[in-house]
């Protein structure tokens, strides 16, 4: 495949101190610490269900909330993405997937396009907590993936009504769109866009 496609990323503000490692190809490995743990179970069946390899190390001030670790984490996970992903040569670039979960259903549209934009629809939660996480920050989070990622992220929630199936649906669905549209096809010859770049 050549050149092995991971990234390291290191943010340290007065908010948070976030050392990420981070592999497209791997083997579905997580050692996450991210000090809220809402988090850390969504990232480790993140990594899971795309197959990637996440080390992830967070001291955020979550004695205030956990929204700027949230945000943040979010930030470094779209910049890992994106300098992991390189050239984008040979991708399949385009990635769709289903996921039901008990009575939910959720799906995640990707296209890795070097164009940011975030959609999410049907992401009124019936609470306002999964645990003691605040659901208002999974749209924090998503966004600023797509953002600092470069990517299209469309995010559609079906149906559903227990709040902790439908963002645990979401993040294994992304996982799942992002493993396909990162895949390498050995049909395509350079990058998938008539531009001539991505």
């Amino acid at each position: 495949m050549g050149r092995k496609r991971s990234a390291e990323i290191q943010r340290h503000t007065n908010e948070t101190k976030i050392d990420l490692k981070f592999s497209i190809d791997g083997e579905g490995r997580a050692d996450i610490h991210t000090g809220v743990p809402f988090m850390d179970h969504m990232l480790d069946l993140f990594a899971k269900h795309g197959q990637f390899d996440v080390t992830l190390t967070c001291d955020g001030d979550v004695e205030v909330d956990d929204h700027h670790t949230t945000e943040d984490i979010g930030i470094c996970l779209g910049l890992a993405l994106r300098e992991a992903l390189g050239d984008k040569k040979g991708i399949k670039r385009y990635g769709s997937f289903f996921v039901p979960m008990d009575d939910t259903l959720a799906q995640v549209v990707v296209d890795l396009s070097n164009r940011p934009h975030f959609e999410m629809r049907g992401g009124d939660f019936p609470s306002q907590k999964a645990g003691t996480f605040d659901t208002e920050l999974v749209h924090e989070f998503l966004w600023k993936l797509a953002l600092e990622a470069r990517i299209n992220l469309h995010v559609i929630i079906h149906y559903g009504y227990n709040t902790h199936h439908m963002i645990e649906a979401v993040f294994k669905a992304m996982a799942r769109a992002l493993d396909e549209a990162t895949m390498v096809d050995p049909r395509v010859k350079g990058v998938p866009s008539t531009k001539g770049m991505l």
